[in-house]
Parts: structure tokens; C-alpha cells; sequence
């Protein structure tokens, strides 16, 4: 296409949303230009299953469940006058606990402002905290500093501790005193929460410290964390509720509440992302960029996942919006049954990294390698808040910086590869709000157009079921090389006594674990699965 003519066509397809100062480029997606036209009986029906979701339609009939996530930044919309109250009680209690916080009306036992923020949780949970905490923090001015435990690895919880424990602290106290403790999970029963609550429990009770007097919960109505709060006497509790999945509670206490405590403006997020959803509740499809984005999804992956999306953001600070993207496009799409029950295996692979750097890593291969993928620039507008700078005459750090997307972008359409171009004027609260809620919204109107359920995640509880059976299995080799005492025994000799001759491997690959940490008393000798002894 010649420039002349791509110039046209990124005129009549750009769509412009001055209400948030974005705008969306498809232009460089090569559909046929009776694409719209022809998908837009689809996407009529994505309007019509939209809408009936916001009004309280039980969008996810496997746990016959409402799906509210667009009623965070607009309760009036909620179904209910219970559901409206209890998200404006929310809001306003996230409010009132984080100023008590932040003025030192709320204190560790030892008295003192909080310093240090700590946020326990993992997939939703943190995925959205961790993006808006890298995004929007200003370290000279963050009211808490914060961290994350986000895994159940113990060298990972005994890193952060000791990250932690490096920044300032009152003279003679060790700086637990001073970090406030959020633990996050729906249920209570989420493992890697649970195992990182007690390490860190155990921490502040070799510090001398009352935990209960350091920490709150974010969870649901009557779930094991919140009888352990409420037993322990923890300084507050802020619920999760069942129509808001972890991959789109960001706005809700699950985000709001680390966000106000770091001291960022969780208005504006509101602000941002309702302005998007007004923008995105619109039936002329041109003019919605979440069904426009929608549509170009289906387009580049012919509805069945057959290409992977690339997000390349040209700003440091969206680095993890790619992770957070992962869950909310794979958990939401990455589905084996369709609607009715048909086996379709959907899915759309998520991943990237940051401009330019990415030119400096897999570029190459997007450009002259497997063209398996379509990529979305994210351009933001604003290079920095600070007074200017100049690396060489009229030009800028940041002049290099668009120059690489403008030329990676036309670099990688030179070779017939396709890309998105989203464009926003900084990275402020209010954008951030608005970019969560234009993909929210994408997501639900992609699994709309494909007729797939995106509000369940079958697979993470079957992965969570397979991960008990083999804790159990472990603890079943333990009874037994304990009752054994010293005798050696392979693995299959091992399978075979506690009558689990199919789960050798298994078997063989928890000993192999245990033997390496010399501190679980477990020993081996061998070269060989086939020849190794365990005791």
C-alpha cells in the first residue's frame, strides 16, 4: 500500500476519544474493507450480551454468578440499591482507613506512622496492584513504599523481607513495626496467600511483634481469612465480592486499597475508567474502540487464536501492563468448550516487554521471523513531567524514544505484519483507569464475537486440585521413609509401598526436591531415576 493511500486509511479508520485523549489506530490491520460490515450482525449480539451483563444478567452460569465489574466506577448502574451502597461504603471506608494511615491515627503497636506497605495475594490479586504501583509511584512522594509477595517461593518471601528491612526505620526497632500487611484472597483457601501470610506471620512474631496489630483483609463475606481476621482482631477487613473476578478487581478494594494507601489518586482511576466505559457503551462500532479492538483481534487471529498478541509499550512505567494483560486475555479467553458446549480450544498468547528495549531483544524475529503475531503499540504522548531536555540540538531523550516506535511500527508493516496504535496523552491515574476499563470491555466483547464464556477459569481450579494431590502423595512418602527409617529405597520401590505404582515419577521428582534441602532430612544416592535411592 502506498503511503498515500495508507494515509487515507488511517484517517478513516482512527478512532478518536477526546473525553480521555486517546485514540486508536487500526489502519495498519489489513482487513478486506467489508470486514466491519460483514461481522456486525456479531457484533450486534456483543452489544445486546454487554448490555444484559450490566444490568445484572448471570453472565457466568457455572457458578451462576452476576458479573459487576462496571458497576466499581458507576454503582448507580448496579441492579440493586444493596449493591450500590455497598460499593460507595467501600470506596468511602478505603478512603477514610488510608488517610487514619497515612496521618498516624492508625499505628503499629510501637506507635509511629506506617512506612512500608506489603501486599500478599497472587494472579488478580496482584497482577493489577503490581501494574499500578510500577505505573503511578513517585518515590519522593508516595505516602507507603510498597512491596509484594506474589508466589510461594520461600527465597522469594525471605528476599522481599530483606529488601524491607534495608529501608529506614525508627532508631532500635526493627522496620516490621512500621509495615502495614495487606492479605488478599476471595476465599481464604488460595495456597500461595495462605503459605505467604504465615511467613510473614512468623516474621513479625520473631521481631517481637503482635501481627494482628499490622495487618488487614481483603476477602469475601464469611471466608477463612476473614474468621482469622475477625478472631485475631486484624485493624480492618474490606470485602471481595463473587461478581468481581481477580483478573478484573483492580478497581475494587483489591487495587483501590494499596493504591490510596501508596497515596495515588484512586478518583481519577474511577474517573478514567468510567469515561471509558461511557465511551465503549456505544452501538456504532466505529466509534467504540473496545469493539473496534475487538474486531481486530478477531481479524488478525481468525477468531481461533491462530496469532499471538505482542504489546509493546513505548514508556518504562507500562512495562508490567503486558503481565496484566496476560491474565485478563488468557484466563478470560483461554477456554476448551465453547457456549454450547462444543470442544474449540480458544485463546489469544499474550506478551511483551517495553519499547525501545524490545528492539533490542525480539524485534528481529517479529520482523523477519515466524509472522505468527500482531502487535499493539502503546504511544504516550507525554515524555516527561519534569522541565526539558536536550540530548543534541531541538532533540530530546524522548524524540529517540517515538522515533523507534514510528520506525519499528513501519519497519515491521514493511514485511506485511500487522499492528495496533494506541495512543494516550501521559500515564496518570485517570489514563490508567481508562486503559483497564477499554480492555476490560474488549475482552468481554472478543469471547462475545467467538461465543466462548470469558467470566470463568476452569483450568486454574484444575491445576489447583492436581498441585493437592501431589502435596498429598508427599506426605504419604514422608509417613512411609519415615516408618523405614534408613533403608534405601528407589522410587518405584517407594510408589509401590504406598500403592501408587502409576505415580512413580511423581515420586521421584518430590524425593529429588526434598533431598536437595538438606534441612528436610531427606538423603540420596545415584546418577540415574532408574538407580537413584532415597532415605
Amino acid at each position: 500500500m502506498t503511503a498515500t493511500k495508507l494515509w487515507k486509511r488511517y484517517q478513516k479508520y482512527l478512532c478518536a476519544m477526546p473525553s480521555v485523549g486517546f485514540s486508536l489506530d487500526i489502519s495498519r490491520m489489513n482487513f478486506p474493507g467489508n470486514f466491519l460490515k460483514r461481522m456486525d450482525k456479531r457484533m450486534r449480539k456483543a452489544f445486546k450480551s454487554m448490555a444484559e451483563l450490566e444490568k445484572g444478567g448471570i453472565a457466568n452460569p457455572d457458578e451462576k454468578r452476576m458479573v459487576g465489574h462496571y458497576w466499581l466506577r458507576a454503582p448507580e448502574l448496579a441492579p440493586t440499591s444493596e449493591l450500590r451502597g455497598e460499593i460507595e461504603k467501600t470506596v468511602a471506608k478505603i478512603k477514610a482507613f488510608s488517610s487514619a494511615i497515612h496521618e498516624g491515627r492508625i499505628s503499629g503497636e510501637h506507635g509511629g506512622k506506617f512506612t512500608n506497605l506489603l501486599v500478599i495475594g497472587i494472579g488478580g490479586s496482584t497482577l493489577g496492584p503490581q501494574f499500578v504501583a510500577h505505573a503511578l509511584g513517585q518515590p519522593k512522594t508516595d505516602k507507603l513504599r510498597v512491596w509484594f509477595f506474589d508466589n510461594t517461593d520461600p527465597d522469594g518471601m525471605d528476599l522481599v523481607l530483606s529488601q524491607i528491612r534495608q529501608t529506614p526505620s525508627a532508631a532500635g526497632r526493627d522496620v516490621l513495626s512500621s509495615t502495614l500487611v495487606i492479605v488478599i484472597s476471595k476465599s481464604g483457601a488460595t495456597k500461595e496467600t495462605r503459605n505467604g501470610q504465615v511467613e510473614v506471620k512468623a516474621a513479625y512474631k520473631e521481631a517481637g511483634l503482635t501481627f494482628a496489630r499490622h495487618v488487614v483483609a481483603v476477602t469475601g463475606e464469611g471466608s477463612e481469612l476473614s474468621k482469622t481476621a475477625t478472631q485475631e482482631k486484624w485493624l480492618a477487613q474490606f470485602p471481595m465480592w463473587d461478581w468481581v473476578g481477580g483478573r478484573t478487581s483492580e478497581l475494587s478494594a483489591v487495587g483501590l486499597l494499596p493504591a490510596a494507601l501508596q497515596g495515588l489518586d484512586t478518583d481519577a482511576m474511577l474517573l478514567g475508567a468510567g469515561l471509558m466505559d461511557q465511551i465503549t457503551r456505544s452501538n456504532k462500532t466505529n466509534e467504540n474502540p473496545a469493539a473496534m479492538l475487538a474486531l481486530m483481534w478477531r481479524h488478525a487471529t481468525k477468531g481461533r487464536g491462530t496469532k499471538d498478541m505482542v504489546i509493546l509499550p513505548y514508556k518504562d512505567r507500562l512495562l508490567l501492563f503486558s503481565r496484566y494483560l496476560q491474565q485478563l486475555l488468557m484466563e478470560s479467553l483461554g477456554k476448551e468448550h465453547d457456549l454450547s458446549g462444543k470442544i474449540v480450544h480458544q485463546g489469544i498468547s499474550v506478551y511483551g516487554n517495553k519499547g525501545s528495549t524490545d528492539q533490542h531483544a525480539y524485534i528481529q524475529q517479529l520482523r523477519d521471523g515466524v509472522p505468527n503475531f500482531f502487535a499493539t503499540f502503546i504511544e504516550v504522548l507525554q515524555e516527561r513531567s519534569g522541565p526539558e531536555f536536550f540530548v543534541e540540538p531541538n532533540t530530546t531523550s524522548g524524540d529517540y524514544l517515538h522515533g523507534f516506535l514510528l520506525g519499528t511500527r513501519e519497519a515491521l508493516y514493511e514485511k506485511k505484519r500487522e499492528s495496533i496504535t494506541i495512543t494516550v496523552p501521559d500515564v496518570s491515574p485517570r489514563t490508567i483507569g481508562a486503559l483497564i476499563a477499554l480492555y476490560e470491555r474488549a475482552v468481554g466483547f472478543y469471547a462475545s464475537l467467538i461465543g466462548i464464556n470469558a467470566y470463568h477459569q476452569p483450568g486454574v481450579e484444575a491445576g489447583k486440585k492436581a498441585a493437592g494431590t501431589v502435596l498429598a502423595i508427599q506426605q504419604k512418602l514422608l509417613a512411609e521413609i519415615t516408618r523405614n527409617k534408613r533403608k534405601p529405597m528407589t522410587a518405584e520401590e517407594l510408589a509401590q509401598s504406598i500403592k501408587m505404582t502409576d505415580k512413580a515419577e511423581i515420586v521421584y521428582q518430590i524425593l529429588r526436591r526434598l533431598a536437595a534441602n538438606p534441612q528436610r532430612n531427606i538423603h540420596s544416592k545415584g546418577t540415574h531415576p532408574s538407580n537413584t535411592t532415597f532415605w
